[in-house]
């Protein structure tokens, strides 16, 4: 009798199951390479990140945090350009013109939404040319006066600005709106609104003494609020900030209907590819949670957000008619 091995009969079974298998291999893994080249991207070369002011202000430092992370995370430079001038415009432009592939992004605050009113564009929409891709984060704005005076409270000021001629300190548009809601709110018809390209030189002149308030962010009062060169009086969110707990919100200190909270976010130019712009906003996520990325947010007094494209568009929907019922009432000049 003739007996067969075992062996020859398994060697072709093991052979066929290997080619099986490594056929079944490459396909999942051909597919998995086909999805990720739909799904994903990531940048092949430097991203230049606009930021419309100059520096020293909390959008640039909060830019600066988050670009500084999305270099190491897409092992591409990350760069933040300052263009500031015509209140966030000429660099506002500068996105809306380039090309819509995830390069060139802009950082900027609720005032592009006012841009629309001012009379020089005539209409024309600059958000409306924009690709909402992240909020990266939410701050209130605070009424900051000079440490030269003495008071300490927000009754105190109006009275000396009723007796005395002041002055209030605006850097960008929704700032000059609230300064003209302030004055018609207190009825202070003789304090002037003076405008500046940045918080900065706003922070200098409120050191000196030339400069009575301003209503600004509180990234950069925050420092000199701790030393008494200058004194930050309300915040101007419906809650206390967390980076100051002891000052008061101005609705505590009876100034109601005065909510105002700066986000900052990030666009792109209309356009640009929806998964491009969820692969950013998803990246900036990645990177706020970077300890260095958190701190960076609490010292400029922000607190993280770090939203999808759709939320982030719901914002500033939200906001775009809080803002426009205040310009209605104040008109913007250009």
């Amino acid at each position: 009798m003739t007996i067969t091995h075992p062996k020859k009969h398994l060697f072709p079974i093991r052979a066929a199951t290997r080619r099986a298998l490594l056929a079944l291999l490459g396909a999942a893994t051909l597919g998995a390479a086909a999805a990720h080249a739909e799904g994903a991207w990531t940048p092949e070369r430097q991203v230049t990140l606009i930021v419309p002011y100059n520096p020293g202000g909390g959008t640039d430092a909060t830019a600066r945090a988050v670009a500084s992370r999305l270099s190491v995370l897409w092992n591409k430079p990350v760069v933040v350009e300052n263009l500031g001038g015509a209140d966030g415009l000429i660099g506002t432009r500068r996105v809306i013109e380039a090309a819509p592939d995830g390069y060139t992004l802009l950082f900027q605050v609720p005032s592009v939404l006012l841009m629309k009113y001012q009379r020089s564009l005539k209409g024309i929409d600059p958000v409306g040319q924009l690709a909402p891709v992240t909020a990266v984060a939410t701050s209130p704005t605070a009424l900051v006066m000079t440490g030269t005076l003495p008071f300490k409270t927000l009754p105190e000021l109006v009275a000396y600005c009723r007796s005395k001629p002041c002055n209030v300190g605006s850097g960008e548009n929704s700032s000059k709106v609230r300064a003209q809601k302030f004055a018609a709110d207190y009825q202070l018809h003789d304090m002037a609104v003076v405008n500046y390209k940045g918080t900065s030189p706003i922070v200098g002149d409120l050191v000196s003494g030339n400069l009575t308030m301003a209503f600004t962010g509180i990234t950069a009062a925050m420092p000199l609020h701790k030393t008494g060169r200058l004194r930050i009086l309300v915040t101007n969110g419906n809650e206390r900030a967390q980076a100051l707990p002891d000052v008061p919100t101005s609705m505590e200190a009876g100034w109601p209907d005065s909510y105002s909270v700066t986000w900052y976010g990030m666009f792109a130019p209309k356009g640009t590819p929806a998964r491009v712009a969820q692969a950013i906003a998803d990246a900036t996520r990645e990177a706020g949670k970077d300890p260095h990325v958190r701190e960076a947010l609490a010292v400029a007094g922000a607190e993280p957000a770090f939203t999808s494209p759709a939320a982030f568009a719901e914002m500033i929907r939200q906001d775009d008619a809080r803002l426009g019922a205040l310009v209605k009432r104040f008109p913007l000049e250009d």
